[in-house]
């Protein structure tokens, strides 16, 4: 009866939730309380003890459950367990952030477990990206609660050094910038600005272009596969007047065209200020030569929906499944400037 009357009261909220004012969590002071969670798929003990060192070493405490590790065939433990330790860790008046360790599958499974209410009413930073996107439009859109799309525990935070292959194994310098600068109040004993311009130095993936100018907006999205996959349920995105952020891995260009192909049929596309496109790391095989044409592959696809906007849209973004993964605010307002090739993370009041 629970989860049926919470379900119900999540699609009772669909006309109001969106007209609250957003709430911004309080960025992290030295001493305050970081709780690991597991919604997803299954931890890395080894990546997520380096994490909490690595956090701790920040002045942080850093607390999770003895259950943190458990193992349910792709997830980590029960859809049970796992909402029930999200919840503990939003409830838990000593816990000031909530990590997710890792993506891979599972929050889909437990958006109608969730109390929308009582996240609301303990607001804490979330940070995460991949599978932890459907967390974030979920949060976003029935808590009224800003979170940060980011690098993970697991994947940055915990990351080891791997001489042969970069990839996502480590918190680069770009990353760690960005991520510190969204979620510490105090740089060095200095306090942070709530607004700031990330920057994408030689060595970081160069935005590209589409169209020209300026556009504000609250920003949305997160992984394409899962913002699809959340359409026709009561988490699915609200794009009017925002500002579109999508990446995506191991997806070949004709399933990128295909799950554009519905968010444009949705109408998700419509009327949008503007878009991020991030990265779409190629680490698919048998379709990764299908053709030679251009306009048929993954930047040829993005080029087909988005260049008809006429919005300014930035490609090739630093954010994503990749080792250079920019931190910005889901449902926090921030200003793309295509003209410039930068992202503005505003602060109160878009300021």
């Amino acid at each position: 009866m629970f989860r049926c009357s919470l379900l119900l009261g999540v699609f009772a909220a669909h006309s109001h939730a969106q007209q609250r004012p957003m709430i911004r969590p309080a960025r992290l002071q030295p001493g305050d309380t970081i709780m690991f969670v597991a919604p997803a798929s299954e931890l890395e003990e080894k990546r997520m003890l380096l994490a909490k060192k690595r956090l701790e070493a920040r002045g942080y405490q850093v607390k999770f459950r003895d259950d943190l590790f458990e193992q349910e065939g792709y997830l980590a433990g029960s859809d049970e367990r796992r909402a029930e330790e999200l919840m503990q860790a939003f409830l838990d008046p000593e816990v000031q952030a909530v990590f997710p360790g890792t993506g891979g599958y599972g929050t889909m499974r437990i958006l109608d477990r969730l109390d929308y209410k009582a996240i609301r009413a303990n607001p804490k930073l979330l940070i995460g990206f991949s599978d932890i996107t459907a967390l974030h439009a979920a949060i976003n859109r029935h808590a009224g609660l800003i979170t940060w799309h980011s690098p993970a525990p697991m994947w940055g935070l915990g990351g080891y050094p791997n001489p042969e292959k970069l990839g996502r194994n480590n918190l680069t310098p770009f990353s760690a910038k960005y991520f510190f600068a969204a979620i510490e109040a105090n740089d060095n004993g200095q306090p942070r600005p709530l607004a700031y311009t990330i920057e994408t130095p030689a060595g970081v993936p160069q935005p590209v272009a589409i169209g020209k100018g300026k556009a504000r907006g609250r920003l949305t999205g997160g992984n394409l596969s899962l913002v699809v996959a959340l359409e026709g349920t009561p988490y699915a995105l609200e794009t009017r007047d925002a500002i579109l952020l999508l990446e995506d891995t191991r997806e070949a260009p004709y399933r990128v065209d295909r799950m554009l192909r519905q968010l444009q049929l949705a109408g998700k596309l419509k009327h949008l200020r503007g878009a991020v496109l991030g990265q779409f790391t190629k680490s698919f095989d048998r379709e990764d030569n299908e053709t030679e044409d251009p306009r048929y592959l993954v930047n040829g696809v993005l080029r087909q929906y988005f260049e008809p906007l006429g919005i300014p849209v930035l490609m090739n973004y630093p954010i994503g499944h990749h080792s250079m993964n920019a931190t910005l605010p889901l449902g926090g307002e921030v200003e793309i400037d295509a003209d410039a090739g930068v992202i503005r993370v505003l602060g109160d009041g878009g300021q």
